[in-house]
């Protein structure tokens, strides 16, 4: 064990969605869902032993919430429970009991609507299999099981380039696997198109339409057909095949919630403007794709080396949106105490 441990995770986009749970409590999906890593956008984290009787949560310099640190606590229980399956000294044992302070950056705008959840439980769960001594029994599939109980999305998070979040059998094999590096000219346009929260969560949302949706049995079927056109695209380094899978996949997705009794929606006019705008460059001969989560905002899969070009087009289109790129990211890395420091201070 050590006296303090930091990482780094980035946020992931899913190209094919992640749209149901079997299991709240182990949060097991209802199918295979696969997502870019992305460079731009990401969560520093730093563990430490608190002062106090209580786990802690620091959020960009503020006291956490009592959900939010609710959340925390039952998720570092995860990494309590698994030390003490080992051999330790009565002062290391001591220490898997006692209270630890989490100081947490998100460098995920909320304007972009993506799940800074993704990055930041990640994060968490690398910093914490350090702070408690587990590598030697915990390699980074096994890892991506324990963030996947903090969120979903943070399965995925655990791995760089383009990843797989299997649904498996049970919580020991649902867990994510980096399929390709994603290296390969891949790019992602993010439009964020309104900064409001949304008037039902994803949560909501989500539990919803499993619960109510005609489509929701149609789309898991369907969702699969995506996905194995999306790993044939991949495989050939074939943006226009993964993008043709990925807009295909996120177009059944909202129509699931169109079925939904009552019917929600997060798409708003806006969305569809930038939607027409995409599928117009693409008349023109460019190759880029739209996906979206449960939220208004657009994100945009194109060629890296168009990406500041269409950046600029979509700034002059559409001026009053906020406008992002990415590439595919890294996976989580170690924050060395000299590193730290420099940017946040001493913890």
């Amino acid at each position: 064990m050590v006296q303090a441990a930091a990482a780094r995770a980035h946020t992931n986009i899913a190209l094919i969605k992640y749209w149901g749970k079997r299991d709240d409590k182990l949060i097991l999906p209802t199918s295979t869902s696969l997502s870019l890593t992305l460079d731009s956008f990401y969560t520093d984290t730093h563990v430490s032993p608190a002062r106090g009787e209580d786990d802690q949560l620091i959020l960009n310099g503020q006291v956490g919430g009592l959900q939010e640190t609710s959340r925390v606590h039952d998720f570092i229980n995860l990494f309590r429970d698994e030390a003490r399956k080992k051999d330790y000294s009565g002062q290391e044992t001591a220490l898997c009991a006692a209270p630890i302070r989490v100081d947490s950056f998100n460098h995920v705008p909320t304007a972009a609507g993506l799940a800074s959840s993704s990055s930041a439980f990640a994060a968490l769960a690398w910093a914490l299999r350090d702070y408690f001594g587990l590598a030697d029994s915990m390699d980074d599939r096994i890892l991506s099981t324990f963030a996947r109980q903090g969120s979903g999305s943070a399965t995925r998070s655990i791995f760089g380039g383009l990843v797989e979040w299997l649904y498996g059998s049970d919580s020991s094999d649902s867990y994510a696997y980096q399929i390709d590096d994603g290296n390969w000219d891949l790019g992602m346009i993010v439009v964020a198109l309104s900064t409001e929260h949304k008037k039902i969560s994803s949560r909501k949302g989500m539990k919803h339409t499993v619960d109510t949706s005609a489509f929701y049995p149609l789309w898991r079927q369907a969702s699969e057909k995506d996905l194995a056109q999306a790993e044939a695209g991949i495989r050939n380094h074939d943006l226009d095949q993964l993008g043709r899978a990925m807009e295909a996949n996120v177009m059944k997705f909202h129509a699931t919630m169109f079925a939904a009794d009552p019917p929600i929606t997060y798409l708003t006019s806006r969305s569809w403007e930038v939607i027409e705008y995409v599928w117009d460059l693409r008349e023109r001969g460019i190759s880029c794709y739209f996906t979206m989560d449960a939220g208004p905002n657009v994100k945009i899969l194109c060629h890296k080396s168009q990406a500041t070009t269409l950046a600029e087009d979509l700034r002059t289109a559409f001026p009053d949106a906020l406008v992002w790129q990415a590439a595919a990211g890294s996976g989580p890395s170690n924050i060395e105490k000299g590193e730290w420091d420099k940017m946040y201070g001493e913890s």
